[in-house]
């Protein structure tokens, strides 16, 4: 059931993402996702702090665990232009396309710290019936699609789940929560540095234009991001990974098409 409410709210984020990158731009999107979300997540964690399921006991994590947010950015970057380009619909289809193929690849190797585990006849019918009914929603939306922006959109699919597995196995020595600040965090030094050393001005010009964006669409991205984050720490590491792909991905495709 989480899993299926975080492919919905996936879908839910990504058009406030779009929305506030169109009006201001890309990279001031991802800023503001981040400084959301890094306030949001220090909020709950400071207002529970006793509570063991927001700041349970934490261990050493490797130095290569801090960089999550490095995924985000790709993530958001993808999702924002094959959106603009082709629609909520068909680039939700491609990205769930790009998670059940990431999901199934990672049950079967146990890259990302993954467990191993057997693909059941049962289970590999499922997943190519899921996947059948993208390729069918694809073809037949009576829409030209531009392939390389489907591409973008099956990479954003396929660099989430990449994402979710790394973020779950430093879960899994911090806890679900400081892995998701920590997450923003590294995003929103990532963006900066890149935003402001590239393109100084225009970045500056973009934030000048937030004021009249509407305020759902300026915080609903992160903090969305934020639960994203904090449930795929809790559903990867329970139920393998073409199962979590498939469920977020129904979550997913019938959420767009509402918002369509």
């Amino acid at each position: 059931a989480i899993a299926f409410l975080t492919g919905a709210i996936i879908s839910v984020m990504v058009i406030f993402n779009t929305e506030l990158g169109a009006a201001t731009s890309n990279s001031v999107s991802i800023l503001i996702n981040q400084t959301v979300g890094i306030i949001f997540l220090s909020s709950v964690m400071l207002a529970l702090p006793k509570d063991t399921r927001v700041n349970p006991p934490r261990e050493k994590a490797p130095w290569y665990m801090w960089f999550g947010g490095l995924f985000g950015l790709m993530v958001i970057t993808c999702n924002y232009y094959s959106v603009r380009e082709t629609g909520a619909t068909i680039a939700m289809g491609a990205a769930v396309l790009g998670q059940c193929l990431a999901g199934l690849a990672l049950d079967i190797t146990g890259w990302m710290w993954m467990r191993k585990r057997a693909i059941s006849t049962r289970r590999a019918i499922s997943i190519m019936v899921v996947a059948a009914g993208i390729a069918v929603m694809l073809l037949f939306t009576g829409e030209a699609i531009n392939p390389l922006y489907a591409l973008l959109g099956i990479a954003a699919g396929i660099i989430t789940m990449v994402q979710m597995a790394y973020n779950s196995r430093f879960a899994a020595a911090k806890g679900a929560f400081f892995s998701a600040r920590q997450n923003v965090v590294s995003g929103l030094i990532g963006i900066a540095l890149f935003a402001f050393l590239a393109d100084a001005s225009g970045t500056f010009d973009a934030l000048s234009h937030l004021g009249g964006v509407p305020f759902y669409a300026v915080v609903g991205g992160g903090i969305l991001a934020c639960f994203v984050v904090v449930a795929s720490n809790t559903i990867i590491p329970r139920i393998p990974g073409a199962d979590s792909s498939a469920l977020m991905s129904a979550g997913q495709v019938m959420a767009a098409a509402a918002l369509d």
